[in-house]
Formats: structure tokens, sequence, C-alpha cells
């Protein structure tokens, strides 16, 4: 998959099949407006975002996203994407009506043969742009349009905002089922207080992102994906207040069965799979290790039974 980054000139050579959107979460929505433009024969695929996300542009407002941008391209690049564009999210761009949208980046940029697109699918200044509009201006400007019916779970529409509804929820495993994979943390490992280890339970560290969207603080029953291997362990993702009054979250990993390599300072993906219980503050060092083991117990059973 080739990417641009933060440019507005990245003219095709070729007509494409294009899709865009935010795409916070890639979710099963997401995928089949993807799977679409993938699956287009005779036009290689390109998927359109933003650089930055609008929301937190507009309002000045940090939005919490459910993919970060490396995790977002990880995904699509598995997807069989060929192309994504990045584009500079700005007032400029903000402010540019839906037609000069389409006539400078769909039809001039990128040669778009065919754009896919969801129903409730806006674009332009102030979200002027509908599907209907856009199909008026394929067949202006020599593009074919597929507007596609929303996925549903449950009987009700699958969108990003749900996905983050269930996450704040701690519900992982209904945003697993939405996305269609496990929520994962992909993150370097940094250096701890070695506590853990002195418990005989080491744990691995690393500090999400700010703009990382995580589930209420808590155990987690997960996999930590290392040299293509996904390995079973427990995370704790908050801010460890029985060893330290610090308020950085943190999530930290203990693996089953790992005693191999430093992993120290390396980039690993954490994929959560169910709720434990939430994070407590213990009265001892003691009583912490104790429920350590009975939340190693509880996530081996899960495993074992899934």
């Amino acid at each position: 998959m080739k990417c641009f980054f933060n440019t507005t000139e990245f003219g095709m050579r070729e007509k494409t099949a294009v899709t865009l959107g935010k795409f916070d979460g890639v979710h099963r929505g997401h995928q089949k407006l993807i799977q679409t433009v993938c699956n287009e024969k005779g036009m290689p695929s390109v998927v359109f975002t933003f650089s930055s996300t609008p929301g937190t542009i507009l309002t000045g407002i940090r939005q919490k996203v459910l993919t970060t941008a490396e995790e977002k391209r990880k995904v699509l690049e598995k997807m069989g994407v060929d192309f994504l564009i990045e584009y500079p999210f700005n007032d400029k761009i903000s402010h540019l009506e839906a037609e000069a949208f389409v006539k400078h980046v769909l039809v001039d940029q990128l040669k778009a043969g065919l754009v896919v697109a969801g129903k409730d699918f806006h674009f332009g200044y102030r979200r002027a742009g509908d599907t209907e509009l856009l199909e008026k201006l394929g067949k202006q400007y020599g593009f074919c349009v597929k507007v596609l019916e929303k996925e549903k779970a449950d009987g009700k529409d699958i969108s990003s905002s749900r996905v983050k509804e269930e996450m704040e929820m701690g519900h992982v495993e209904k945003v697993s089922e939405l996305l269609g994979r496990p929520y994962r943390i992909r993150e370097r490992v940094v250096h701890g207080i070695a506590l853990a280890r002195t418990l005989g339970i080491p744990t691995l560290n690393m500090i999400p992102s700010a703009e990382k969207m995580l589930p209420p603080n808590g155990v987690y029953a997960t996999r930590t994906w290392i040299h293509g291997k996904a390995l079973e362990g427990i995370t704790n993702i908050g801010t460890k207040p029985t060893v330290t009054k610090e308020k950085t979250v943190v999530a930290e990993t203990h693996l089953f069965h790992y005693h191999e390599d430093d992993l120290y300072d390396q980039i690993l993906d954490i994929d959560l799979y169910r709720f434990i219980r939430p994070e407590i503050q213990f009265a001892s060092v003691n009583h912490l290790k104790e429920q350590m083991e009975k939340d190693i117990n509880t996530a081996k059973k899960y495993f074992q039974d899934l």
C-alpha cells in the first residue's frame, strides 16, 4: 500500500476506485465500503481520509479515536488497499464547497472512475454535499457512484459513535463484534517501576496515545502479538493506584507463557477480549498479588472456553 501524508498533490496516473471518510475504527460498515473498491477490477483502490480529526480542528477540543493513524494504516494494508490518502484538514479545506471538492480532489487529483459511499455520506463546506449531489456530479464529470446501505448488528446501524458507546461501557466483546476483530492497542514498550517482576508476575508497560480511546480502567483478558504469534495474558489499563500516585494511564500486560526476548522499546499489538474487573486500590502489595493471580486464572479459563 502506498501512502500520501499531509499533501494535497498526489495526482493518479489512471482511473481509480475511491471511498472517502474518517474511517475511525475501520468497523464492519467501513470494511463494506473498502472491500467494494478493493474488489473493483481494472482500477486501483483508494481510501481517502484526513491526516487529523476534523472535529478536533473545528472545535479545538481533542477528539478521542478508536484507531490511531498507524493502527488504521495497518488495518487498511491488510485489507489490500492500494493507495491511502491522508489529506491535510485545515481552515481552507473546511471551507471548500462540495462541488469544488469533487472537481479538485476526486476528478483532478484522484481521477475517480468509481466512488463508493454510504447512504449518510456528506462532504464539502458545512457538509452540504450528500449522495444525491455526488451522483449528479458523477454524471457531470464522468465517474460512477455506488451508494451502499449501512451495515447493521442487532437491527441497528454500525457506526463509530456506536462503537465508542460500547467502549465507554467496557463492552469489549461487543466492540469486537462491531469491528469484526478485537479492539487493539498498538504502542511501544517502556520501562515501568519493575514491581510486578519482584512479585513473580512480570509485565510489559505501554503508555497509550492521548488521542486513543480506551475502555474503563480495569483488567482485561488479552492477546499480545510477538514475532507473529498471539500470546495470552491479562492487561491492566489504568493508573496503578496501589503502587503509585501518578495519574498517567498505562496499559500493563502480563503474558502467561513468555520468558524470552527483552521487549523494551518494541512496538507491540495488544488485542482486548474480555473485561475481568475494574481497577481498584488495594490495601497492600500482597493483596494486589493475590488478586492478580485470581485474574490470571479467570483469563486462562476464558481462553480455554473460547
